[in-house]
């Protein structure tokens, strides 16, 4: 914790090629400047988005490093949650959500009836503003590895690498899962019902599909730092 503390403090985070010589991008230099006001000798924070990181001071509209390179431990069970493309910027917030989270992938999911259908280059559209805004969210929330945004993949291929479908009826606890899949609004399909997988119940109400992402993330998520401490206690 004391390193996320660490990071926490600065006044910035922000991603860089070579952590041996951190570089600011045209993007992030005018981020840092002019939207976060990031005065010179503040504490920098760059990481290179695969769990490394440094301490660096902004000198000089530069980044001069002023720490060892850390390396973060690789989390021991990743977590997926694979939503559809929806109308408007909602898949985006969820987006940024499940990356504040610590979801390590997010997967584009294709759903029978979903709001928005998606061709080739509509898709490679969708996954760029996703990894852009995973990007930004996972310096935002300090996170040093970036998640991998990533499909597209259809529910029977999603159910089949693992995947569990989320939905009213569902009967699996959230900690037997790693993997939750999000429908449409307009529900899944007979064929993706019948797709052979437990499924797991998210709420006693019928939620937005950005707002099952949010829940399932943080369900997840509490559920893997859960065991996590627990072994933790039980080494010591």
């Amino acid at each position: 914790m004391t390193a996320l503390r660490d990071r926490a403090d600065a006044a910035a985070q922000v991603l860089v090629d070579d952590l041996d010589a951190p570089a600011l991008d045209d993007h992030d230099a005018h981020h840092v400047r002019r939207v976060l006001r990031v005065r010179d000798d503040e504490l920098v924070i760059a990481t290179d988005g695969r769990g490394s990181w440094r301490r660096c001071a902004l000198r000089g509209g530069a980044l001069e490093p002023t720490g060892p390179v850390t390396t973060d431990p690789a989390p021991s069970t990743l977590v997926e949650v694979w939503l559809p493309a929806l109308k408007g910027d909602r898949a985006e917030w969820a987006v940024a959500k499940l990356t504040e989270l610590g979801v390590d992938v997010i997967g584009l999911l294709t759903c029978e009836r979903a709001s928005t259908r998606l061709d080739g280059p509509r898709t490679a559209r969708v996954l760029d503003r996703w990894r852009r805004v995973a990007r930004e969210a996972a310096c935002q929330s300090r996170r040093t590895r970036l998640p991998d945004v990533t499909g597209p993949r259809d529910v029977a291929a999603a159910v089949e690498a693992g995947g569990v479908r989320c939905d009213l009826d569902g009967t699996l606890a959230v900690d037997g899962a790693r993997c939750l899949l999000i429908g449409p609004e307009g529900g899944w399909s007979p064929d993706e019902r019948a797709a052979p997988t437990a499924s797991v119940s998210l709420a006693d109400t019928v939620l937005r599909t950005e707002t099952a992402a949010v829940t399932a993330a943080a369900l997840l998520v509490a559920a893997r730092r859960a065991t996590r401490h627990d072994a933790v206690h039980e080494a010591q």
